[in-house]
């Protein structure tokens, strides 16, 4: 009997598959267009050094091995009575044995890839020479708990995987005893504990396909068994965090009379792992595998922590990035994660993002404010036209309490469009044009249950302006649009029994617009208004409670959700992305921040009342420009009353040109733009002309920032928080230091899957006052 086998990743090399990739012109384009770069020049010469990276060594190999085998299928005999791969190869054998088409197995591969690439703070060891038992027993005596045997290749060749630091300390105790010890070039821990949140996103991702019966077996590395063909998802994900059993599987082999083994590649690795295994060991007996096969189906799933508090009850608790935050939101908004990605203004929340963003399943709003109607509507149309139809997005809508024509003029736009989804930000009351919007989304539902069609996402740090979106839309309003033939009375009617937002988001201090507020502070006092608002109105739907503000690390995100949070939602970190609106040059220094390089400054929007943004500060003399502009306006009456030298600074270093001359331009805008009352109101008051000129700084400082002007950087206008100069200490040294390799989904998805892991790293720990016990017990994921 006759098995064909597939290596895994470790074995590729620049050169390889060569003579293939011209035998299969059709295959290498399917490749490539599903890769989104060149396969066959990959391979062959690596030119920017990528190949030994996971994330694109498992596309090369799978891709590679691919066409060996339909190049063996041509040419000689492919059949064979088993299929077998090692770790990655694995999927190889579901492809020959008939699961999925090349295509498919190698958009499979590349997820996989792309998830055991974000592991980091791990490590490998190849053991040579120590048998199983020998090496179980120095682990024990070292007290090494935390690493596991991985790869159980040949009764002699093993794989340690555990955090780094671990194996390094193993490294060292192993070498000390004269056994042979490889460290491998690895920065995860594969195949182990510490890849269960990797599993459980591709668990996610594999729900998405259906898998063709298999005309062969496949015998799997979890368990040394064939595959179940109602078990190949669950099997395939639990691969990522099980040993590869290779050592148990040619032992399955050999008892099922296989005595021919034929390795598809061009490095033999496998062969001579068999070749050992053979000659050293026994056949699997019968019994060994049906306890194998049973012990498979309860052990290889997530641990969870299992509590047995003081009481005579079980509290169970795990996390995992897909169950975070509140499943009702995530119902709600169609999407696998509660998280969203913020509005930043004048397009840098861009509709690359929105669209990025929506495609992997998560809600992202376009950044609409500043923008033109025209710009907004081609962005909304192109975005429409990019996603799916059930997938959700939003924009955002700035209050503008100044021109609430301008505001109506927006709501016309969004429900034309069919855009479902407002991130309403700056507001301290609700305006008509908001109450609209909410309103003209209500219909009855085929159950008589109202439905809100039109959903608000409130962004806000104050408790009165919670209270308004927590509350009905206010009657004098919906009067109003009533009597203007906006909203049906029917609407009238059912609006008193909905909020204005089943949506808020308390921000905390962050990026841009901020009142610095504490979220350990803010968010319990609104969590507790909303759940006062709830149980006073009796609303029939959840209102769901986000936070957004400092948030960009694993710790930040845990203590959001710790607090309560219904959802999080960045900012910050999404402006430093391949996908953001802000300029290279914005992202060059972006990139770099810590902590401390932000700053506050005047608003430039609220610049006569005083409201505070924070800002980039590294590199950069925006803030102080602008706070000196700001202590000069409340010194003085007027430009006329500016002390000659002072007035020869801020011309000179500050806006380049004469103030008089700025004025002529704004006077040429704001009658261009039918507002000649604006130009009557500055001539007559002083202090307002003196206002309108340096709200000119304002936007002229984020023109240049927006354009990338490399000769006016200092005066760059940069709205970020200090949340961005802790996830780039957080990535450091990884594939994401560089904003080049960083796409909003991905830094979503490890952000979820990292603060799972934290929040279930420290659960025993949060909990041990409440409990004299814990026990692990293995559940299902």
């Amino acid at each position: 009997m006759k098995a064909i086998m597939f290596a895994g990743q470790g074995t590729q090399f620049r050169g390889m598959g060569k003579e293939l990739f011209r035998l299969f012109p059709t295959l290498v384009s399917q490749a490539n267009s599903i890769l989104g770069y060149d396969i066959a020049e990959l391979c062959t010469l690596d030119p920017q050094g990528l190949l030994n990276k996971t994330e694109f060594t498992q596309p090369a190999i799978f891709t590679v091995n691919a066409l060996h085998y339909l190049n063996l299928n041509e040419n000689q005999n492919g059949t064979a009575d088993f299929y077998i791969g090692h770790s990655l190869g694995e999927y190889n054998a579901l492809m020959a044995a008939g699961a999925f088409d090349f295509s498919t197995g190698l958009t499979l591969v590349k997820k996989r890839g792309q998830l055991m690439s974000q592991a980091r703070d791990g490590g490998m060891l190849a053991v040579l020479g120590t048998r199983e038992e020998q090496l179980q027993a120095l682990l024990a005596e070292l007290d090494l708990r935390d690493i596991v045997i991985a790869n159980y290749n040949t009764p002699t060749q093993l794989i340690l995987s555990g955090p780094h630091q671990s194996t390094l300390h193993a490294f060292s105790e192993l070498e000390k005893r004269g056994i042979k010890v490889v460290p491998l070039n690895v920065q995860g821990a594969f195949h182990s504990h510490m890849m269960q949140y990797a599993q459980q996103n591709f668990e996610q991702f594999l729900k998405d396909f259906q898998f063709s019966a298999l005309h062969k077996p496949v015998i799997a590395n979890v368990n040394g068994q064939p595959y179940e063909q109602d078990r190949i998802h669950t099997t395939l994900s639990q691969q990522l965090s099980s040993p590869v059993r290779w050592c148990d599987s040619i032992r399955y082999l050999m008892a099922c009379g296989v005595d021919q083994y034929h390795e598809c590649g061009e490095r033999l690795i496998l062969s001579k792992m068999v070749d050992e295994i053979t000659q050293q060991c026994d056949p699997m007996p019968l019994a060994a595998t049906h306890e194998r096969q049973a012990w498979t189906e309860t052990s290889h799933t997530e641990e969870v922590v299992t509590v047995t508090p003081l009481l005579d009850t079980e509290l169970n608790c795990s996390f995992t990035s897909a169950t975070l935050g509140n499943i009702l939101f995530r119902q709600t908004y169609h999407v696998k994660y509660a998280y969203v990605c913020g509005s930043m203004y004048r397009g840098i929340a861009s509709k690359e993002m929105v669209i990025n963003m929506a495609r992997n399943g998560m809600l992202a709003f376009l950044g609409a404010g500043g923008l033109p109607l025209d710009s907004i509507r081609q962005d909304v149309i192109h975005i429409k036209n990019a996603i799916a139809d059930k997938a959700s997005f939003g924009v955002n809508f700035l209050c503008n309490l100044n021109h609430p024509d301008a505001e109506m003029d927006l709501v016309r736009l969004l429900v034309d469009l069919g855009v479902n989804h407002i991130e309403a930000s700056a507001f301290v009351t609700v305006t008509p044009a908001l109450v609209w919007y909410r309103i003209a989304g209500l219909e009855q539902g085929a159950d008589g249950a109202i439905k809100c069609n039109h959903h608000i996402m409130a962004k806000l740090s104050r408790p009165e302006v919670a209270d308004v979106f927590l509350s009905p839309a206010p009657q004098r309003i919906v009067d109003e649009l009533l009597t203007a033939n906006l909203i049906t009375l029917q609407q009238a009617e059912w609006s008193r029994k909905v909020p204005m937002s089943h949506a808020i988001c308390v921000e905390a201090d962050s990026g841009g617009h901020t009142d610095m507020g504490n979220p350990t502070i803010l968010f319990p006092t609104m969590k507790k208004l909303c759940e006062a608002k709830q149980a006073h109105h009796q609303y029939a739907q959840p209102i769901f409670v986000g936070l957004a503000g400092g948030i960009g690390t694993p710790e930040s995100a845990a203590a959001a959700f710790f607090l309560g949070a219904d959802f999080i939602l960045t900012g910050s970190i999404n402006q430093c992305t391949v996908e953001s609106g802000a300029s290279d040059a914005v992202k060059d220094i972006l990139q770099t921040i810590n902590v401390k390089d932000t700053a506050y400054a005047p608003a430039g929007d609220m610049f006569e009342i005083g409201a505070k943004i924070q800002v980039l500060k590294k590199g950069t003399f925006f803030a102080a420009r602008a706070n000196k502009l700001y202590q000069i306006y409340n010194h003085f009456d007027g430009i006329d009353d500016i002390p000659h030298g002072l007035r020869e600074q801020i011309e000179t270093h500050y806006f380049k040109n004469s103030l008089e001359d700025i004025w002529k331009g704004i006077v040429k805008h704001l009658m261009d733009t039918q507002r000649p009352q604006e130009v009557e109101k500055a001539n007559a008051l002083p202090k307002y002309k003196m206002c309108l000129i340096f709200k000119y700084y304002f936007y002229y400082s984020s023109q240049l920032a927006l354009q990338g002007d490399p000769n006016r950087r200092v005066d760059y206008q940069v709205h970020t928080g200090p949340a961005l100069g802790a996830f780039n200490q957080w990535v450091k040294g990884s594939d994401l230091e560089s904003w080049k390799n960083r796409h909003v989904h991905l830094i979503a998805e490890k952000l979820m899957m990292d603060t799972a892991a934290y929040m279930q790293a420290h659960i025993q720990q949060l909990l041990s006052p409440f409990m004299h016990d814990i026990v692990f017990q293995p559940v299902e994921a």
